[in-house]
């Protein structure tokens, strides 16, 4: 018997404070499609009605929702182990997830559950991601989170979105630096997920394609595995081989460099 087709890349996609999963949707559409069309995305709401005002009223219609509370400081949190046990239960019983992606608080949260994944403090059954699309975001400031999470440089493909107004801009960058082998695209503007111009956009564009170029030669291994122990794989088209052999050739070039920046154009 063969085994289905590969399935496409899965992406959890975490939205900002006080908006929902739906208005992220629309914010990454703005995006050229080519750039996701080899993923599958999903957008959650967050797991609390949010609490006050949302910056998106008037702009996009409710609900809204928040992941968790905080401080004006950003060192104390409220419900955050909930919120986390919720979301590894999603990501256990909805995925396997190959990344995460997120704005703002979305990014925030994200990095966390990346960091405490790596150090063996969540999500231990499930696959360690592959990717991380970062549009603003921060690292927890509390010393009992931080110094677990951050510990150690976090072994995920990112790409970092930041901006030059950005009141988040500095903790970005710290967040950036939390990743071994950062992208970076900068833009000019605030809280915001940018247009992309030309440059971005083909930055991004190889940036996926070799995420997609090396989950593919996995499952090229896997397969090859499968048939050393005598299971039943799927035949895999010449021009799939073309396709993986033509995307490392891609994939050659300055990526090697210790951080990437390109500018995008304003929203």
């Amino acid at each position: 018997m063969e085994v289905q087709n590969q399935k496409k890349m899965k992406i959890l996609c975490l939205h900002g404070f006080r908006t929902s999963g739906s208005f992220l949707q629309k914010q990454i559409s703005k995006w050229d499609p080519s750039i996701f069309a080899p993923f599958h995305l999903e957008f959650p709401d967050g797991i609390f009605p949010a609490g006050g005002k949302s910056d998106i009223e008037g702009i996009f219609p409710p609900p809204y929702f928040e992941w968790f509370q905080f401080n004006k400081d950003f060192t104390e949190y409220t419900n955050l182990e909930e919120c986390i046990s919720y979301l590894c239960e999603y990501i256990t019983t909805k995925g396997p997830f190959d990344g995460l992606l997120g704005f703002s608080q979305g990014t925030t949260l994200s990095g966390l559950l990346m960091g405490y994944q790596m150090q063996g403090k969540l999500l231990k059954e499930h696959p360690p991601f592959k990717l991380f699309i970062a549009i603003s975001g921060a690292k927890f400031k509390d010393p009992s989170i931080r110094d677990v999470a951050y510990k150690d440089k976090i072994k995920v493909r990112s790409v970092h979105f930041i901006g030059e107004k950005d009141w988040l801009k500095l903790p970005s960058e710290d967040l950036a630096n939390a990743f071994e082998d950062p992208l970076i695209i900068r833009h000019p503007q605030g809280h915001t997920v940018p247009r992309l111009d030309e440059a971005a956009i083909e930055k991004l564009q190889k940036w996926t394609k070799e995420i997609i170029v090396a989950h593919s030669s996995e499952n090229v291994l896997d397969d090859i595995q499968k048939i050393g122990n005598g299971d039943a794989v799927q035949k895999i088209p010449q021009d799939s081989h073309d396709n993986i052999a033509n995307g490392h050739k891609d994939a050659l070039g300055d990526s090697g460099e210790k951080e990437q920046t390109v500018d995008a154009v304003p929203t």
